[in-house]
């Protein structure tokens, strides 16, 4: 019975107890374990290049192929293959014996021909006076003039011959037309040659620059201009800097964008561009495969959302969850454009300070309070 008495004791303080506890302070604690922890990044701004890198073919700034200009057999060469030669330098030179003496033989002609002319110059001025007394006939003193302005004909024809002569006769020496690199020598001395054979007999090369020639988009080369305020092949524009990869490094100086094509390929919906690069040293040789990492856009106060905190609907909309001044998160719906890294560019929908939900996604729902907690990011680098 007394055991009895104590049990009852015991069930009503229980439930007085149970009435008597501040409410207040459950619904507290409660409170706090149903209010999930997520990390969150804050939105800041901050500048943002843009680059793209294209592949593409070396080509020298200036290429001179050596040809012969007239006839003959290689007598000498003047030139160490694979050398520098200077503009104006004579390469070959071709036997000059038969052009040696097509100039003597014209030279000839025209002091033959000069001779003439004194000759009837004197006979015409004679008959222009003995026809004013009829000493000759009208007809002869006519005669005389033509014959004199026949002469003076051969003798221009005479000098424009003696001038031919000498050209082919400077014509076998073989002068290289540029500066550069020559390479191999397709023809050794005793070798016969052809005025104007399609094969040349050497090729010399302008090193100290180097182009590049690539291909880009349309749509990416109508940006490009727009970036850059002006038309590319404009020299009064501001040309791209364009930064040269050899085995994916940069190297040198950053070239200069000097030429687009102005006409689409059809094919391939691409425009061909040409980059000048310096290229001190000769260290870039004519048709290597290299990349040219352009510049495509530029923006001081770009927004960047981490790729981890986008979510992509059915519909092919992008949202973010992010938390509001008043501690609840809410999806949002956010226009992207590029890939950064492990970022996304964003076009609309964010601005600066705003709380951006990175982990803990999955725990929330819209209009949860949160408690947020700033999230350590990866520096992964921008391509």
């Amino acid at each position: 019975m007394k055991r009895s008495f104590i049990i009852a004791g015991l069930l009503v303080t229980l439930i007085a107890g149970w009435y008597l506890w501040p409410k207040g302070s459950s619904d507290h604690l409660q409170g706090l374990s149903m209010k999930p922890e997520v990390s969150v990044v804050t939105m800041k701004p901050e500048p943002l290049v843009l680059t793209k890198e294209l592949p593409g073919r070396t080509s020298a700034v200036r290429m001179a192929e050596i040809r012969p200009q007239v006839s003959g057999i290689i007598t000498k060469r003047f030139f160490v293959e694979g050398s520098l030669v200077q503009q104006g330098q004579q390469l070959y030179q071709i036997d000059p014996a038969t052009y040696q003496a097509a100039s003597n033989s014209a030279k000839a002609n025209l002091s033959k021909a000069e001779a003439n002319v004194k000759s009837l110059q004197a006979k015409a001025s004679r008959y222009e006076e003995l026809v004013k007394i009829s000493g000759v006939s009208k007809q002869e003193y006519d005669d005389a003039k033509a014959s004199l302005a026949q002469a003076k004909a051969d003798v221009a024809i005479a000098r424009s011959e003696v001038s031919m002569a000498g050209i082919n006769l400077d014509y076998t020496r073989v002068i290289s037309p540029i500066s550069g690199r020559i390479g191999q020598s397709k023809v050794t001395e005793g070798a016969l040659v052809n005025a104007n054979q399609q094969s040349p007999l050497a090729v010399v090369q302008q090193l100290d620059q180097i182009y590049v020639d690539v291909s880009q988009s349309s749509e990416e080369l109508i940006q490009l201009r727009q970036l850059h305020l002006g038309q590319v092949g404009n020299s009064s524009a501001d040309s791209a800097p364009v930064q040269l990869l050899v085995d994916g490094k940069p190297k040198g100086k950053p070239g200069t964008l000097k030429f687009s094509d102005v006409t689409v390929n059809p094919s391939t919906g691409t425009v061909l561009l040409r980059i000048l690069f310096a290229n001190p040293g000769n260290e870039i040789l004519p048709g290597m495969f290299v990349h040219a990492r352009l510049e495509q856009w530029r923006d001081d106060h770009a927004i960047l959302v981490p790729q981890k905190s986008v979510s992509r609907n059915a519909d092919g909309s992008v949202s973010v969850w992010v938390v509001g001044a008043d501690g609840k998160a809410n999806p949002r719906p956010i226009i992207v454009t590029e890939v950064v890294g492990d970022k996304w560019l964003v076009s609309s929908g964010l601005k600066a300070g705003e709380k951006v939900v990175y982990e803990g996604i999955m725990k929330i729902q819209p209009g949860m309070a949160v408690k947020s907690v700033e999230a350590v990011l990866p520096n992964v680098p921008a391509k």
